[in-house]
């Protein structure tokens, strides 16, 4: 991976200011990566595999920069989301509602979004954003760490049932349950806090301003279909903001090189928008 991290407040920051504090974390080698003749990580090598024979899903993942003109999806994948607009993928746009039509207008050339603000990302804005996520795989629970912004999600593996919409109190992250199907987990969620708040940073899917409301029900499919790569289809189930239910793929490839995830500080009472003119 080999990064420089950073020191400031958001990547919004990083374009509007050029002064900035750099440092690279040392490397340190991580035990059970494969090899090629060449002596270079083997990123197409199976998947390893739980005591239980469930594919491992644990370690750092970056999202793949790859792109994907629209419409030019592989024969049965959804189309490839980016952070910055998920439905980009789409030849037709997303299916929104009028809700959704006036949130994007709103929010379309705004820096309302949760991430310049210090506050937790939409889910998918976590998976798609260019820090990295660790994924650690426990027998009752899968937990995933971003570096954005210090989001931490728990993902409950130990036979528990979706909780009803409203049921507990809404969550930044959703309450997620996961089940295996063959060597798919498959995670569903709900509870979200979402837009409609009242609260500009919340209910944001993209950096386009892509809206969820707490009617979301969220469905992830994550396969490790190699050593080195993590497929997720997304769907987004959201009747308040959308016609009709869609699915967006998201690509992430394993960090091998030693690189660790490193610590992230943002706090709500930054001065980002009276820095950048936003608020006076």
């Amino acid at each position: 991976m080999k990064r420089s991290f950073t020191v400031v407040v958001s990547a919004a920051i990083v374009a509007a200011f050029s002064a900035s504090l750099s440092a690279q974390w040392a490397l340190h080698s991580k035990p059970g990566v494969p090899k090629g003749a060449d002596g270079k990580p083997n990123l197409k090598a199976p998947a390893p595999r739980t005591a239980d024979g469930k594919p491992d899903l644990s370690g750092i993942w970056m999202r793949t920069n790859r792109t994907e003109a629209p419409g030019t999806a592989p024969a049965g994948q959804p189309p490839l989301a980016t952070f910055g607009d998920i439905g980009s993928g789409f030849k037709e746009g997303l299916p929104y509602r009028p809700l959704a039509v006036d949130l994007v207008k709103k929010r379309m050339g705004a820096l309302d979004n949760p991430d310049a603000l210090c506050l937790p990302q939409g889910p998918l804005e976590y998976h798609l954003d260019p820090q990295p996520r660790e994924i650690l795989q426990l027998p009752q629970k899968t937990v995933i760490v971003f570096e954005s912004n210090y989001g931490i999600r728990t993902i409950y593996t130990d036979g528990r049932t979706l909780p009803k919409q409203g049921e507990p109190q809404p969550y930044w992250h959703g309450y997620s349950v996961g089940r295996w199907e063959g060597d798919t987990l498959v995670v569903t969620s709900n509870n979200f806090r979402g837009a409609l708040t009242g609260l500009p940073g919340d209910g944001w899917l993209d950096g386009k301003g892509d809206p969820f409301t707490d009617a979301l029900t969220l469905t992830e499919r994550f396969r490790r279909v190699s050593f080195g790569q993590l497929n997720i289809d997304v769907t987004i189930d959201d009747p308040k903001a959308y016609t009709r239910p869609f699915t967006v793929r998201v690509e992430q490839e394993i960090v091998a090189d030693g690189s660790e995830m490193i610590e992230f500080i943002c706090h709500e009472n930054q001065k980002f928008l009276k820095l950048t003119g936003r608020e006076k």
